[in-house]
């Protein structure tokens, strides 16, 4: 099943790009040139609010879950996109050469130019965390020289919940002590585990996951939705549902508890003992995988933890993973990831911890027989 494609234009078919590289700035203007939407595809969750602009098709799409990331393709020397108002490092990727950083580029319509004549793929990629607001992207255009074509279509779709581990908090930073800036700065979704395992299988992906928030209780005790509330939302404002026919992921990799248990409980906090919590841990993330299962009746589950907390946060996810089993699922596996350095911000994983826990997941995917068949699959 594809990705959502947003259609501005008349597709043709898929193409393999054959044009040779060439420089491609990308410039802020203030005066482009007649331009025609341009199709595309997102991956990720956003919400498509109507806009008064014609150039980019009279859509908004307003994104807060991090590594979104929007892709097209086209024939010509040059493409378009617009971007609105937010606080966000942008990575613009044209024919699969590194990317181009763009640092909370200002509203506006940017031109990425200088290409060779030929088909070309450009993809923008959301590389930082958005807890405090959503941002906006507005659409790819093409001028009158060029020629709308298929963007990329994957048949392999994954997801990954979680929390900071999951975002890639901090991981590139060289140093564990980070102010809030520094953190924002040095957080690249796209270098996390989950982006690198997408790419090794050359899937489709989704990052859900959120800095600091549990199961049951965030980081030190401090009032937000936890994951299996904030989860069901299309933006953290929880105005309206996620629903997306097109998202059937194949595998669901899952990583929670660290914020759960990596803290003392304090003062106030409705968990009088550890064991409370722990039970409150172990029915909600049951009833959260019970929902997950429910919306992805094919897909195969793999919950991953960390032996940070003295083990605690393993303990606990391996209870639930039996819980669940007793109860008859079988499409499960649970897998411990312990050695890493943490070497990144405020002690969390480093690139390479990233590419460590992204080798261990895949070994594991590997081991479930026809794993990427939707039609089924044996189970371990």
């Amino acid at each position: 099943m594809p990705r959502r494609l947003v259609t501005a234009a008349l597709f043709v078919a898929a193409v393999t790009i054959t044009a040779p590289v060439q420089s491609s700035p990308i410039t802020r203007i203030d005066h482009p040139p007649q331009l025609t939407p341009l199709g595309f595809s997102i991956g990720g969750r956003v919400l498509p609010v109507a806009n008064s602009d014609p150039r980019f098709g009279g859509v908004d799409y307003t994104y807060q879950w991090p590594g979104i990331y929007f892709e097209a393709a086209f024939s010509g020397t040059e493409v378009y996109f617009a971007t609105g108002k937010g606080d966000e490092i942008l990575h613009v990727t044209v024919d699969h050469q590194p990317p181009v950083p763009l640092v909370k580029p200002a509203p506006g319509v940017y031109q990425v130019s200088g290409l060779g004549p030929g088909q070309h793929s450009v993809r923008i990629q959301v590389v930082t965390e958005s807890q405090d607001a959503p941002d906006t992207f507005g659409g790819f255009a093409i001028s009158a020289t060029g020629k709308p074509l298929n963007p990329p279509q994957r048949l392999r779709q994954i997801e990954f919940i979680g929390d900071s581990h999951t975002v890639g908090y901090g991981n590139t930073s060289d140093t564990r002590t980070c102010s809030t800036d520094v953190v924002w700065s040095t957080t690249d979704t796209s270098q996390a585990f989950g982006p690198l395992i997408a790419q090794h299988y050359g899937a489709d992906y989704q990052i859900n996951a959120i800095s600091g928030r549990g199961i049951v209780r965030n980081y030190n005790g401090f009032a937000a939705d936890p994951i299996p509330i904030a989860y069901s939302w299309i933006l953290f404002d929880k105005k309206q549902n996620y629903r997306d026919s097109h998202w059937q992921p194949q595998v669901i990799v899952i990583a929670l508890g660290t914020n759960d248990f990596s803290t003392s409980l304090n003062p106030g906090e409705k968990w009088k003992t550890r064991d409370a919590l722990h039970a409150d841990y172990e029915t909600t993330y049951l009833r959260f995988l019970e929902s997950l299962r429910a919306a992805n009746p094919r897909a195969f589950f793999l919950l991953w933890a960390t032996d940070t907390a003295n083990g605690e946060v393993e303990r606990e996810e391996q209870k639930v993973i039996e819980q669940w089993r007793a109860r008859g699922e079988k499409r499960v596996a649970f897998l411990p990831v312990d050695g890493l350095q943490f070497s990144a911000c405020n002690w969390h994983p480093s690139l390479d911890d990233d590419r460590l826990i992204a080798d261990r997941l895949e070994k594991s995917i590997d081991g479930v027989p026809g794993i990427w068949n939707r039609s089924g699959f044996a189970a371990p």
